[in-house]
């Protein structure tokens, strides 16, 4: 699309811009401000919507200086390399210490940890000249407070600020360097883009993907700290401590959850790669120890070694690089593969970190929304878990960071942090031992609506999911996923003459199981008394063993004496 203002763009800056770029760049030159915030969702293209302004600005002579700021080492290259391919020469290696660069540059680039190891040094050099400052995924600059007085600092006197970001929210109240704050007659500043481009709107434009999210459950067994042996569902009602237990248990690389969805997961990048022969996936775990073990359950699964990438090896933006123009089936990261970073060919993906919180979730689903041609899908494995499937749900809603009045918001603060897991440095203190797990598919999530039916990993009702073409407008997987939804209800568990099927022991125990550990939790909400707690207390009464190897009669022996504790209200 030509942009609309070709008069005003400079020479070779502005040839193909999206509708949105260009409207956002005439604003940006109609209004000519000294801060200026785009939200983009990502994949819309903010990298180049900001370079072709830097362009336009050098060429009307208002800065003749750029410095880039960006959250990783990797993204500094990925910007320097996307300025050459429209003649801008920016250094990527810079470093604060050295002062000076070569006159072949026009900028540099380095990252927010970078500017806070020497902001003054930062503030003489954007003081010596008419300098722009592109801030990259700007809410990083309320990482820490730290980061946020040395990002005010260094660039205070910078001659135009553009701050970029596709996720503006964060889970606290740290304020975000050069943003402005409004009062939404709520009691509460929140945050005010000066531009907006939303996942919905670039779905609509066919920018990016349709998203579908595929939820796993489960059983998983584990010891805790006290000895006690839990069995629970993935995503059950829980306490706090119970539900981080369970989603770690299934995270576990030993257990049979993470090889079920993994196995899934290549089967889902098998179909697509049929339509998308270069179709990739990646792996996004929660510490490097879990990451090499993902890596070796899908070299076992595929035949094939996938790209590991981690973030103290040297060669680790290398290789993210050469995963992007080549075509290999699977990438495994810790957090090396984070917002910003492009690899457009990634299409499966699989969520098996215990990070929750809606900010990295959204940076983690921005790697696979990015757009080649009409048609292309991507699909995302998660455990289901509430917040995760709640945070999938709600892909096209706005928002923004949000600052609460110091003497409402301490409790209110407290509250948050007390209930969100953000990595495993966060999770409940106490050594817990996980025993095993096994995986059900769940649910589809799409476009805010759920499909599916809770069945067996392997099932004919899941593999109908995971065959789902590569190549699909957005109302054809909807209209798609309904139709199977019709089908698998229509189904039903019966046999040819209408009688109900009979259902191997191993069916026989998961369902038992799966009620027992439903009775147990709504028990919990009852009495207080932690799931552990009353698994023992129904062992004590009924006699056997664990649940998780417990037979079918013993099982429900427990399930009819819990029935009869809850009509009689007592434990005896």
């Amino acid at each position: 699309m030509p942009p609309a203002f070709p008069a005003r763009a400079a020479w070779g800056t502005a040839k193909s811009l999206r509708a949105w770029q260009s409207a956002a760049l005439k604003q940006y030159l109609d209004t000519d401000p000294r801060d200026f915030l785009a939200v983009a969702t990502p994949g819309a293209g903010k990298t180049s919507f900001a370079l072709t302004l830097a362009a336009n600005l050098l060429a009307r002579r208002q800065i003749d200086r750029i410095i880039i700021v960006a959250p990783t080492e990797h993204l500094k290259t990925q910007w320097a390399e996307a300025a050459h391919r429209i003649n801008l020469a920016i250094d990527p290696s810079f470093g604060v210490k050295q002062g000076r660069t070569s006159r072949d540059f026009v900028g540099i680039a380095l990252t927010y940890a970078g500017v806070a190891s020497n902001p003054l040094a930062l503030r003489i050099r954007t003081e010596g000249f008419k300098t722009l400052v592109i801030l990259d995924e700007v809410h990083h600059a309320g990482d820490a407070l730290s980061w946020g007085e040395s990002v005010r600092e260094a660039f205070e006197p910078a001659a135009r600020r553009l701050m970029l970001t596709g996720t503006p929210f964060r889970s606290d109240t740290n304020p975000i360097p050069f943003v402005r704050y409004e009062p939404d007659g709520a009691g509460v500043l929140r945050s005010r883009a000066d531009y907006a481009y939303g996942y919905a709107e670039a779905l609509a434009d066919g920018i990016v993907r349709p998203v579908l999210f595929l939820a796993y459950s489960g059983e998983m067994q584990w010891r805790t700290s006290a000895g006690d042996e839990v069995a629970a569902r993935l995503g059950g009602p829980m306490t706090k401590d119970l539900a981080s237990q369970a989603l770690r248990t299934a995270l576990d690389p030993a257990g049979s959850w993470m090889s079920a969805v993994l196995k899934a997961a290549d089967t889902r990048l098998t179909e697509i790669r049929s339509h998308v022969p270069d179709a990739g996936g990646l792996v996004i775990a929660t510490d490097q120890t879990a990451a090499r073990a993902y890596a070796e359950l899908l070299r076992t699964i595929t035949g094939r070694k996938p790209v590991l990438v981690l973030s103290d090896e040297p060669q680790s933006s290398r290789k993210i690089t050469m995963f992007a123009d080549g075509d290999a089936r699977w990438m495994v990261a810790v957090r090396m593969v984070s917002e910003g970073v492009d690899v457009p060919r990634l299409a499966v993906g699989v969520y098996a970190t215990s990070t929750a919180t809606p900010l990295f979730f959204a940076q983690a689903v921005g790697r696979f929304v990015r757009a080649r041609h009409r048609g292309e899908s991507a699909s995302v494995f998660v455990p289901s878990v509430p917040n995760l499937l709640l945070y999938a749900s709600e892909m096209e809603r706005e928002r923004d960071h949000v600052l609460r009045p110091p003497a409402e918001g301490d409790e209110a603060d407290l509250l948050v942090a007390a209930e969100r897991t953000e990595s495993e440095e966060d999770v409940p203190e106490g050594v817990f031992t996980a025993l095993g797990s096994e995986a059900d598919f769940d649910r589809v999530v799409f476009d805010g609506g759920e499909f599916g039916l809770t069945t067996q990993s392997g099932s004919e009702e899941e593999q109908d999911y995971l065959g789902l073409p590569g190549l699909l407008e957005p109302d054809q997987v909807k209209d798609l996923l309904r139709r199977h939804q019709a089908n698998h209800l229509s189904r039903g568990p019966q046999t040819e003459d209408g009688e109900a099927a009979v259902r191997s022991t191993h069916e026989e125990l998961r369902t038992l199981r799966k009620e027992l550990n439903g009775l147990v939790g709504a028990w919990h909400h009852r009495t207080d008394l932690p799931h552990g707690v009353i698994h023992s207390q129904l062992r004590t009464a009924c006699g056997g063993p664990p649940t998780a190897v417990a037979s079918a009669h013993e099982l429900q022996v427990r399930i009819d004496r819990l029935r009869e504790w809850a009509v009689s209200g007592r434990r005896d």
